[in-house]
């Protein structure tokens, strides 16, 4: 059964939209985060709270208690609970390709098969059976990797979801990594990043994960035929034991050359896959304990998103600050600032799982869209942004919303380094909201830039999943507002399409039917 949103209106046709629109033009504009503070003592408090291994301080943000409470009606008025539970109790609410979004029954517990009252019982003990029993098959071949001293580099060719969540989550936790091995990630179809990762291995101590749910993904595919040729090339002539797959497409992986085959299911998105066989890096790297923790972190995040009364639910929260940016104050990006080196790919990881859940146009009915749906996002790791882009953020001329990462607890012992960190990350939100008025202008700070502040107590797996988990319920409750589909991408289909075209074209310099600046270009590459 597929979920419709026609029991409630759309975002614009609120009574609640209407007021935050009058509310904007009385307050939003003009408000002033410095006077806020001066006037309210206990701001902190109010917009600061605790989240499962997460600590969230939105007080620097352009919004107060009356703003939060027009917010939440909106979230009422469009039925934000009635979907949130559906996605929970498995109904279809990927209605463009009619499947559940189900990714949370990835990291639930296999002793809580029922806890929804909604949902139909034996369809939840089905899938969550399948889902342990994969989890386990994955888990138990990741200790085998683990122990198995002849293979020292494991390489994962996947693009998206199937490299972005892996490697960034692989690098957050480098501190947990116990196994030894060397793991590397190739996603360009740019054969540059896969010679340049093969330069220096061994065929006889590689270990290749191809991972495509389809087995079919063009750059996926291309990178793991060049892999298995040098494989060969390099005398490698075991594919079953040097080769294994994420996919659910047995058949192809064994015309490979694959037997080793972890599946996952149509209700896995993309960029909601890292919980799913698709972590195999993960587990690698960290071990089956590991691995475990980091879906107990993200399930403790699942737990308030789904329980927790909207005012106090972080995620909501969040999500609805988003809606307030973009459709009422016109801000067009956000900036994340992950003051950990470790989160280097944190900043790219989510720009996949918001620019390619709510980069739609339309709603859920295909009706153009009159307001604004997903901002850019953009960032790097603090300090190097603060000595690259924020310049732009302090004195540009456009507003841009900053989300900080801090850790609390270091993982090494060089001394000053941590409190210089921090000291910096604390500095940066504290300069953006305050400024600095200089007369001669060049000097001058403007300030009230708003900025959210998000601090974990240290980086583990548990906290890193349930901060993920954060994100995801984040995207999801912007995009339910928007009354869009955050969970179909049609978006990256028409340039594969062409280049399906283009490919032959190279080899025989036909450009008969191609609009001229395709053809000229393609003349110039012959």
């Amino acid at each position: 059964m597929s979920f419709s949103r026609s029991a409630h209106p759309r975002c614009d046709h609120t009574p609640a939209w209407a007021a935050l629109q009058a509310h904007y033009q009385a307050a939003g504009r003009s408000f002033d985060t410095r006077q806020a503070f001066a006037a309210d003592a206990q701001r902190f408090s109010t917009l600061s709270q605790s989240a499962p291994h997460v600590f969230a301080d939105l007080s620097k943000n352009r919004v107060d208690a009356a703003t939060e409470a027009l917010l939440l009606d909106l979230a009422h008025q469009c039925g934000l609970e009635a979907h949130r539970a559906a996605m929970f109790d498995g109904t279809a609410i990927n209605t463009t390709e009619n499947r559940e979004v189900w990714h949370v029954l990835l990291r639930k517990p296999a002793i809580q098969a029922v806890d929804s009252a909604g949902a139909a019982p034996e369809k939840i003990a089905i899938e969550l059976t399948k889902v342990h029993a994969t989890l386990d098959a994955m888990l138990a071949y990741a200790a085998q990797v683990r122990s198995d001293a002849a293979i020292t580099d494991v390489v994962n060719i996947g693009i998206g979801g199937s490299d972005l969540g892996p490697q960034m989550a692989v690098l957050a936790l480098d501190a947990f990594a116990t196994s030894g091995k060397r793991l590397h990630f190739v996603s360009n179809v740019d054969g540059h990043e896969l010679a340049a990762t093969l330069k220096g291995l061994k065929a006889e101590s590689t270990l290749f994960l191809i991972a495509s749910k389809t087995f079919t993904t063009i750059e996926t595919m291309t990178n793991a035929r060049s892999a298995k040729a040098w494989f060969a090339a390099q005398g490698g002539t075991d594919t079953a034991r040097h080769f294994a797959a994420l996919t659910t497409n047995v058949a192809a992986a064994n015309a490979f050359g694959i037997t080793t085959t972890f599946g996952f299911w149509d209700w896995v998105g993309g960029r909601y896959s890292l919980w799913s066989a698709i972590g195999l890096p993960l587990a690698i790297a960290i071990g089956a304990g590991g691995f475990r923790d980091f879906l107990a972190g993200a399930h403790a995040m699942d737990e308030h998103f789904r329980t927790a009364p909207l005012e106090a639910n972080l995620p909501v929260r969040l999500g609805l600050l988003d809606v307030w940016y973009r459709n009422f104050h016109g801000f067009t990006s956000r900036s994340i600032a992950p003051y950990h080196s470790a989160l280097k790919r944190y900043p790219a990881y989510l720009q996949q799982l918001e620019m390619e859940s709510n980069g739609k146009q339309v709603d859920t009915e295909g009706q153009p869209l009159p307001y604004a749906t997903s901002p850019a996002l953009w960032g790097e790791p603090g300090t190097n942004g603060q000595h690259a882009y924020f310049q732009m953020l302090h004195q540009g001329t456009d507003v841009v919303p900053v989300e900080f990462v801090a850790v609390k607890k270091a993982r090494h012992d060089l001394p000053g380094h941590h409190p210089m960190l921090l000291a910096n990350v604390l500095a940066q939100a504290q300069a953006l909201m305050l400024g600095k008025v200089d007369a001669g202008g060049h000097k001058n700070f403007p300030g009230n830039r708003p900025s959210t502040f998000l601090l974990l107590d240290d980086l583990t797996p548990a906290s890193l999943g349930a901060l993920i988990a954060l994100q995801e319920h984040r995207v999801f409750v912007s995009g339910s507002i928007w009354g869009i589909n955050s969970f179909d991408q049609w978006g990256v289909e028409l340039g594969k399409v062409l280049a399906k075209d283009i490919e032959p074209r190279l080899a025989s310099g036909d450009v008969a039917g191609l609009d001229g600046s395709t053809a000229g270009l393609l003349g110039l590459l012959l």
